[in-house]
Parts: C-alpha cells; structure tokens; sequence
C-alpha cells in the first residue's frame, strides 16, 4: 500500500441489457449532431447495424456507416475514414463492433481535430488535442477498447504493428449492451474470451500492478473463467453473456491502469506478419508465456490458480502456481482453441524474426514479471510452435 500511482479512467460507462437503446440520448449529452458510425462489417452481415442506427434514425440525428473495417486495421483505414467523415461534416464518432472497429473509430476522432496521418501519431503522449466526442459500443467480449488510451494499427509501410496511446484516446462514452453480443459465433467467442482474460492476467502481474488494477483484475478473471465455456456453449445465454462483458469491461480497466505484458508483445507479429487475429494469438501464447512468467511471481500465479477453479490445499506455492498454467491449457481445450502455432500454419522459421519484433514491443516487455532475453522468446515461441514443455 506504499505504493504511487496515477488512475486516469474518464469513460462514463453504461451498462445493461437494451441500452443500445440510449445511443442517440448519449449522443445529445455529448452535443453531436452528426454521427460517424464506424462499424464492424460483420455486423452488416449479421443484421445488427439496424438495430444500431434505429435510435439515431427516431431521433434524427444524420449518420454516416464507415465498415471498412480489417480484423487487423491498417493505418490508412484511419486516414480513409478521418476524410469521409471530415467531408460529411460528422461532429462525433461512434465505434461498434469488436477491437478493430473501435480502434479506428478512435484514431479518426483524433485525426479530425489534431490533423495529419495517423502514422504520425503512433507510440505514446504525441496526440495534443481532445478528439471529437467518441462514443465506444463493443459487440464483442475482447478487447475492453470501450475504456482504454490505445489504438493498434498495421503499419503499411513497415508491417509492424504498433499503438497510438495517450489519455486524449479514451472514449468519452461507452454503452455495453450484451443483447449485441448474442450473434457472437463461438469461435470468436472464444478468441476475444480469452483475449480478455489475458488482459487481466496479465495486468494482475505486471510489474505496474497496484490495488485498484489488482482488484479489476481479479474480478474480470473470475467473471471470464467461469462464464466463457457457458457462452461457448450456448450463445444465447444472455446471464454468460452479461458476465463476459463485464469481465471484458474490467479486464479493459485492468489494462489501463497497469498495462500488459509477454503474450502481447509475441502476439504482435504474429498479426503483423501472418495476420493472425490478435485475440486468438494471445490465446494460443498464453499458457507458454505464463509457464515461463511463473517464477517472477509466484504468489501471484499461486492465487491466479485458485482464481481459475483450482484447488491448492495443501500445495506449496509452486505447485499451486502450476496449476494456474493447467487451468488455463484446460480452458483453451474447452472453447477448442488451437494448441500450438503449427495449428495456425505460422512457419517455424519466421520464429527468430518474431521474437526480435517482439522485444522492440518495449513497455509490455518492460511490465512483465520476468524480464526475457532474445533467447528465450525463441524458446516460448518454438514449445508453443510445438506444443511441449518450456525448459526453464
């Protein structure tokens, strides 16, 4: 409890059932008149942008749909889009869908007032000015993007990917209705489930963790645990689907105030170079990396595990952390997660290169409980290419 440190969470959050429903008041509290709705294109496909746009249409409020939308966006979709709503006249953004669409709808609120490309704004405190009002309506339990400072993006001209981060980027306004979550199909149920529990996991053991992260963290991992095979399983279980967005909500929190670690900076070129989505590429990673994460933490993965369902009577610390890494092999078998990156047809020589891109992924690599050397990013990589047991 000695500890300092600075929170800085200004989302007005609203949570419930139906609440899509308010959009348009939301929309008015924060004087727009002129809506972007940047949009996942699945949600077209899916029929639910209707029942996204129906609030705005009673209310009359003009809108523009931008679903030009990649799993993992490249910056000039930002571009593209901060131009069309730019021409259209829209004074605020709204973001539905899953991470990728609220990432671009938060890059084009700060491209509209701070100008430039959005190249020019990727890496941390280099955005100036407040972005038009955004307004963050996730259709998925991922990524927490409704509550974070961050917006990852492909660099085009260089394939790596990175991250604008300032506090300028936090939504004003986050609107979390699970109805929309129901269509999810179970894979990527399962994929943005696990994303979400890497997000708290890994924030609950960073090295910038404190008692406010702490308890969002622990709170988002119980809600993830024990409700994400139940939404695999049937998704229409709309009490699993409440439970899963509000641990994704929480895990989003965690993530801001403490950052993320390891698996997030190996998941990074993964989507860079083979356009793995990122939720399924921190699911397969997350065991091996908390395998080898384990002793920079022990009481901490100790707790974890009894966290996950696991029972650690009469366990030393050890044992009871490894149990945290079984748990978590346990629950990617049950919502049929692949195992191993051979299972995602990533080359086993691309491993060398991805692990050099993922040691330049610095504050994650900096948080994480166990410092790695090159050789041992390999290591994790190669016995999670073949899924054995990391010699460490």
């Amino acid at each position: 409890m000695t500890q300092s440190f600075t929170v800085t969470q200004p989302t007005r959050i609203q949570f419930g059932a139906g609440c899509i429903a308010d959009l348009a008041q939301t929309v008015k509290d924060f004087n727009g008149t002129n809506v972007f709705l940047v949009v996942d294109p699945g949600l077209v496909k899916a029929g639910l942008i209707a029942k996204i746009s129906a609030p705005l249409k009673k209310a009359k409020i003009p809108f523009t749909v931008y679903d030009k939308i990649d799993p993992e966006p490249g910056l000039k979709l930002a571009d593209n889009g901060k131009k069309i709503a730019k021409k259209a006249g829209c004074d605020c953004v709204v973001g539905v869908g899953g991470g990728s669409a609220m990432d671009v709808a938060k890059a084009i609120a700060i491209l509209l007032t701070n100008g430039g490309k959005a190249e020019k704004y990727l890496g941390l405190g280099l955005i100036k000015k407040p972005g038009v009002p955004k307004i963050m309506v996730p259709t998925s339990s991922g990524t927490g993007a409704e509550v974070t400072f961050t917006a990852v993006f492909i660099n085009e001209k260089t394939g790596s990917k990175g991250g604008m981060n300032g506090d300028p980027l936090y939504p004003d306004a986050a609107i979390l209705d699970p109805e929309l979550t129901l269509s999810l199909p179970p894979h990527v149920t399962a994929f943005t489930g696990i994303d979400a529990l890497t997000h708290a996991l890994e924030a609950y053991t960073s090295t910038q963790a404190h008692a406010i992260s702490e308890m969002y963290s622990l709170e988002a991992i119980g809600l993830i645990a024990d409700n994400l095979p139940a939404a695999y399983a049937n998704g229409d279980n709309l009490e699993a689907r409440s439970a899963m967005l509000m641990g994704s909500l929480l895990g989003g929190k965690a993530l801001a105030t403490a950052g993320v670690g390891l698996v997030h900076a190996m998941a990074y070129p993964m989507g860079g170079m083979f356009g793995v989505p990122h939720g399924l590429a921190n699911a397969v990673l997350l065991p091996y990396v908390i395998e080898y994460n384990m002793i920079g933490n022990i009481e901490k993965f100790a707790i974890l595990a009894q966290v996950l369902g696991q029972n650690t009577s009469d366990l030393t610390l050890r044992e009871s952390a490894t149990l945290c890494v079984d748990a978590l092999f346990e629950l990617n078998n049950d919502v049929d997660i692949p195992a191993t990156l051979k299972d995602l047809d990533i080359p086993f020589d691309s491993i060398p290169e991805m692990a050099k891109i993922a040691l330049t992924v610095t504050r994650p690599v900096e948080n994480n409980p166990r410092k790695p050397s090159l050789e041992d990013v390999i290591a994790i990589y190669e016995e999670a290419f073949s899924g054995g047991k990391i010699p460490f």
